[in-house]
């Protein structure tokens, strides 16, 4: 609109993201996954429409769902993420563990090996 002045903002700065690995050995898609882990922890799926749906856990923490690479069997990797440490991801990855032990019949482990930031 001419003579109407907008206001950009800056860009946020970038914020460190910490993960934690849980490996789930179960033959399940990534939107029955999603449906199940969200009634476990009583939390909606968010940015579902922008296809990169998360499920928040905790201040500064949430869980996405990854599927095994194209061609692949099971596990999935249920990767939490924190943006405060690797060990609140840890912590909140265990947490989620025992929501999901208490609630489902899934073989869940965590992996906090390699791939997980320090």
């Amino acid at each position: 609109m001419p003579g109407r002045w907008f206001r950009r903002s800056t860009p946020p700065a970038s914020v460190p993201e910490y993960c934690a690995t849980i490996v789930l050995y179960q033959a399940i898609s990534k939107l029955d996954a999603l449906a199940v882990i969200s009634l476990a922890v009583d939390a909606p799926v968010e940015n579902a429409k922008l296809g990169m749906p998360r499920i928040a856990l905790a201040d500064g923490a949430w869980v996405e769902v990854e599927l095994p690479k194209f061609g692949e069997p099971p596990p999935l990797a249920l990767d939490v993420y924190s943006t405060v440490s690797t060990d609140q991801a840890r912590l909140q990855a265990l947490t989620l563990i025992a929501a999901l032990r208490r609630q489902t019949a899934w073989d869940l482990r965590p992996d906090f090996g390699a791939h997980d930031d320090d």
